[in-house]
């Protein structure tokens, strides 16, 4: 929330930072509710971006960088409770991702899980990632 403030709207608390996979959790409370009081869709996409981070802060090298390119999201019923939020992906070999060879595309999957054990709302983020300059 520091180094992106706008994080803070949900409060995210980290539960699982490791490489391959991370989760956080998304508590319930008035300011992540829309005005018919459910759990806001761009509130839950804030939890997903922070869990994206996480992954990939815990999961690329130093010696690459990752930069987010897009996301697809769907919400397919509404949710009343807190979520937790995970973060998964497949990352590349990461030796084989250098300046000469450019970047690659690498999509995580974000699944986001309320306190009744639904899926509110279900996330794909596509992060770039390239090697450093050296």
């Amino acid at each position: 929330s520091l180094k992106a403030p706008y994080f803070r709207t949900v409060f995210p608390r980290i539960r699982v930072a490791e490489p391959g996979r991370a989760v956080v959790r998304i508590g319930d409370w008035w300011g992540v509710r829309n005005h018919i009081g459910t759990f806001h869709v761009i509130a839950a996409l804030n939890g997903a971006e922070a869990a994206m981070g996480m992954l990939c802060e815990s999961t690329v090298p130093t010696s690459h960088r990752w930069l987010p390119r897009g996301m697809r999201a769907d919400y397919p019923t509404k949710s009343t409770g807190g979520l937790t939020v995970t973060a998964t992906a497949d990352f590349p070999d990461f030796s084989t991702i250098t300046r000469e060879t450019g970047g690659q595309l690498v999509t995580l999957d974000i699944a986001l899980i309320d306190d009744a054990g639904n899926e509110p709302v279900h996330a794909e983020i596509d992060v770039w990632i390239s090697a450093k300059k050296s």
